[in-house]
């Protein structure tokens, strides 16, 4: 029966492959990522987890009889900033999963 040889040698290759990906998702939650809105009056930070870290308001953005502008903005700079992380998060993690049934599940 040499099946078994098979079997661990696919193991091996297996935990490897787990261990390049747990690397790769460690690097992924260092990464910091930003976003801005209202050019550039809003900054938006946030790491790999999608932990918004930092925001920068400028002063010119506060403007009280427009609150609602500057609700818009942040909003709108946070997407960013997630829609960032999530892509790049698809991009790293995709390369794992390309040719593996229900691949790309990140």
């Amino acid at each position: 029966m040499r099946g078994g040889g098979n079997a661990n040698n696919m193991m091996k290759q297996m935990q490897k492959m787990q261990k390049k990906m747990m690397k790769a998702q460690e690097e992924l939650y260092e990464m910091t990522f930003e976003a801005t809105a209202g050019g550039g009056m809003i900054k938006v930070s946030a790491n790999g987890k999608k932990e918004i870290i930092n925001v920068e308001i400028d002063e010119e953005a506060v403007d009280p009889e427009d609150v609602e502008m500057l609700q818009d903005l942040i909003i709108a700079a946070t997407n960013d900033v997630l829609k960032q992380v999530d892509d790049k998060t698809n991009d790293t993690m995709g390369e794992f999963t390309k040719g593996m049934p229900g691949g790309g599940m990140f």
